[in-house]
């Protein structure tokens, strides 16, 4: 399956992966899946938001455990953010099998659309969209740089953008979703540990700056007489870094677009996006609010105006306690395996849903901790040290 899927959208200049929501190799990752689907003898089914669902049983009956992950990257992401959580789906499923387990609950095998959010600015998208976190009216005022709307790119992938919305009812046929993603840090690398278990996801949002000042001649504009919204920029930038390092959180500028972008004109507009993460929301609201005081005192002091918006926002995701104790249960008491448990900073669907259903997660050990990079890795005796935890999980949750 790996090595199926592997040559699908990689860049072969950057080695990264570019599977954007609604293209045509986003296309390709679906057939990939539709096809693992059948060969497995599985119901397939692609719902109103473009999720990918594959059933052993009948998930009309309910309760049924579903497990899962996302084919997409972000813009030239490493190979395992995601689909790692997806493979290993199929494998545990694989595997299971192979012990002849009896399955008294449906088991569900699922693939969220546009969770990186890489193409229209907004991660999680059909996760949102099934939980009611984002409406449909909401969704079809997403546009791509290219000015394509979310609408318009579904409906050239073959998908009815009118159709998309809350799914309240397929939400209560799950009984619990245990996601299983590759870890984008490196706590299991420190503890020596293969495996752990998400106890809760950062809060987290995206703030988008943007610094007005005037165009002008780079090479002709004396300095003194310059609106610069560069320099306002830069400075936000550091102070970011500043105000991240003294709460223990982290805060990244890793966006930008400058008008009108010439090496020699002054800009007239610098719009930079700021990615921001804390363990608990006092110290994620010191962090902002500490960097949105140094952006504005620095515009004022060049004459620059400036406008922030607060383009998304997760509050911290405490995962469901109940069935994260039975994780740990089935890894650590029936298997004997340490299992740490371990926050995180990344968002995911299981994040999304856990408002809706009862949701875990596992983490695959990453050696490096690098991520949404290509050289993003996890070796093959810890990948299948996780298809194995997986199996035991669901074995546990959805065969008793």
């Amino acid at each position: 399956m790996w090595r199926e899927l592997l040559p699908i959208g990689r860049h072969p200049a950057s080695g990264g992966y570019r599977r954007f929501a609604w293209s045509g190799v986003d296309g390709d990752c679906r057939a990939w899946f539709e096809e693992q689907a059948t060969a497995r003898g599985l119901r397939y089914e692609a719902d109103r938001n473009g999720n990918q669902w594959a059933w052993l049983g009948d998930p009309a009956e309910g309760n049924a455990v579903v497990t899962g992950s996302h084919l997409d990257s972000v813009p030239d992401g490493g190979a395992f953010d995601g689909p790692l959580g997806v493979v290993s789906a199929f494998a545990a499923l694989d595997e299971l099998r192979g012990r002849e387990a009896r399955f008294t609950r449906p088991l569900g095998i699922v693939n969220f659309g546009d969770e990186e959010g890489a193409r229209f600015g907004l991660a999680c998208v059909g996760s949102r969209l099934t939980a009611g976190q984002l409406t449909r009216e909401q969704a079809h005022r997403l546009t791509d740089g290219d000015g394509v709307t979310l609408p318009r790119a579904m409906e050239a992938a073959g998908y009815d953008p009118d159709t998309i919305g809350a799914d309240p009812e397929r939400l209560a046929r799950i009984g619990a979703f245990v996601e299983l993603h590759v870890e984008q840090g490196r706590a299991l690398d420190l503890s020596g540990d293969r495996v752990g278990i998400a106890s809760a996801i950062w809060p987290h949002g995206r703030w988008r700056f943007d610094f007005r000042g005037e165009a002008n001649h780079a090479g002709t504009t004396r300095l003194a007489d310059r609106h610069d919204p560069m320099l306002s920029y830069a400075e936000t930038v550091l102070a970011a870094r500043r105000e991240a390092e003294l709460a223990g959180a982290v805060a990244t500028f890793g966006k930008i677009a400058v008008e009108p972008n010439g090496v020699n004109a002054i800009p007239s507009l610098v719009r930079g996006w700021l990615d921001s993460r804390a363990e608990d929301q006092t110290s994620l609201d010191t962090v902002v609010g500490g960097i949105e005081k140094a952006a504005r005192q620095y515009a004022d002091a060049h004459g620059i105006d400036l406008e922030i918006v607060r383009e998304s926002f997760t509050p911290v995701v405490e995962f469901d306690h109940v069935l994260r104790d039975e994780l740990a249960r089935i890894l650590g008491t029936d298997t004997g395996l340490t299992v740490p448990v371990l926050g995180t900073g990344a968002g995911h669907d299981a994040g999304i849903l856990s408002g809706s259903i009862p949701t875990a997660m596992l983490f695959v050990r990453n050696p490096t901790g690098v991520s949404h990079s290509p050289t993003e890795s996890a070796s093959e005796d810890d990948c299948v040290a996780g298809v194995l935890a997986l199996a035991d999980v669901l074995e546990g949750l959805a065969c008793r």
